[in-house]
């Protein structure tokens, strides 16, 4: 049929006629396929000065894969996939090979609907009813995302979620974890149970889940369990430092399993607590005199402005010293490793940016039928979050981390021979 066509199709029962959305739909489908070839003649480019003996460049441009449809938030869009070639005379395995990060090889549905799927699910969809409830926006056929590919992504969540709990851990180390409780509240359930997570850097700097486990609230029986557990699977040797807030139960159960390990208190835990006993008016301006203290350079500096704080505020606030002089030497062990650390050791921010996104997305899960669709979508967010967790800054400092270099105020020091950690 020619552009010029004066037959106007007639509008189908059910469906919608947006002109707005097929305007946005085809200049997404256009800015793809400009990102796509940009990102391959950016691949290419890198290999410019690879040539062949007769002169050729070896690796060049080879078309394009067949058309193929990705669902997205706008509906369906049609790509096609840049090819690159390595034209060099070498094994298969030798051979350069081109992987788009912004379209992986297999890639049906974009990112973020793949974290929209559990969400639906958790609030009361049933397989059968995602396509009806998608349709409006990903159009009336919505293919991959059919009530068979929703039963299969259900089952397949909860097969990832036990073999990932079965897994061997023998081979793991963790040179620090964050542990915290996540609760979660469904309509079935009488009450709510605590989402117990701990995350863990390897020694290359890597964040990692490491357990996940629902409790009965952050009782030390329960993190008990989570932890024997972790053991059992072969996590032998302790971490040297775990942050979290001010859950005596984590705490207990730490010191019995691995007693070896150092506390470190969560500072925006302990800013809210001490907040809480301040009034609003003044809690702007006692928020910066905490600052001031988790933020010193040195150990000794943090703990005169802890000095400070309680002469300042101790006559009329007592309580407020009291919530943050109790749990001082915790507080302040993180000036005992890398300074490049600290950022990442102050808080137990690595696991709250985690659920953030699933607090968003389900307001406390209040909408889940069951905590078992309720874990299974938690885990399933997290497990999507993890692809895009930052390694640590100053990672080529945590071997000496495990080799036992005593560090002070950030500084490593090894014989005679200071050299700050940077």
């Amino acid at each position: 049929m020619s552009e010029d066509t004066n037959i106007v199709p007639f509008h189908q029962p059910g469906s919608v006629l947006d002109p707005l959305t097929e305007i946005a739909r085809e200049g997404a489908r256009r800015m793809l396929m400009a990102a796509l070839k940009a990102e391959a003649d950016s691949f290419v480019a890198g290999f410019a000065e690879d040539l062949l003996l007769d002169g050729r460049r070896r690796v060049v441009r080879h078309g394009a894969g067949p058309e193929r449809e990705i669902q997205t938030g706008i509906g369906p869009i049609s790509v096609q996939r840049p090819k690159v070639r390595d034209r060099a005379d070498v094994p298969a395995d030798a051979k350069i090979r081109f992987s788009s990060a912004i379209l992986p090889k297999w890639a049906r549905r974009s990112k973020s609907l793949d974290a929209l799927l559990p969400a639906l699910y958790l609030r009361g969809l049933s397989t059968g009813d995602v396509q009806d409830a998608l349709a409006a926006i990903l159009g009336a056929e919505a293919p991959n995302l059919s009530p068979g590919v929703m039963s299969r992504l259900t089952a397949g969540w909860q097969d990832d979620l036990d073999r990932w709990q079965r897994r061997d851990l023998s081979a793991r180390r963790y040179v620090y974890v964050w542990a915290d409780g996540v609760y979660l509240q469904a309509r079935m359930e009488p009450q709510a149970d605590c989402m117990l997570v701990i995350l863990g850097a390897t020694p290359e700097g890597k964040k990692e889940r490491v357990g996940f486990q629902v409790g009965v609230r952050e009782s030390a029986q329960s993190w008990r369990e989570l932890l024997v557990d972790l053991k059992v699977r072969g996590l032998k040797v302790p971490p040297e430092l775990a942050v979290g807030d001010g859950a005596l139960g984590f705490w207990k159960a730490l010191d019995e399993i691995f007693p070896g390990t150092r506390h470190q208190r969560c500072w925006s835990h302990k800013i809210a607590n001490v907040l809480d006993t301040f009034p609003k008016s003044m809690q702007p301006a006692v928020t910066s005199d905490l600052r001031e203290i988790h933020h010193a350079e040195t150990r000794a500096a943090a703990a005169v402005a802890i000095e400070t704080f309680a002469e300042k505020y101790g006559v009329k606030y007592p309580r407020s010293v009291t919530c943050l002089t109790k749990d001082a030497d915790a507080l302040l062990a993180f000036y005992d490793f890398s300074a490049d650390h600290w950022d990442h050791l102050r808080t137990s921010n690595p696991i709250e940016s985690v659920f953030a996104t699933v607090r968003h997305r389900t307001v406390r899960t209040k909408g889940a039928l069951s905590q078992k669709t309720a874990k299974l979508m938690v885990f399933t967010l997290v497990q999507a979050a993890a692809k895009t967790w930052r390694r640590l800054k100053g990672a080529n400092h945590l071997p000496r981390v495990i080799e036992g270099v005593t560090f002070t105020d950030g500084v490593a020091t090894t014989g005679d021979t200071e050299s700050r950690a940077a």
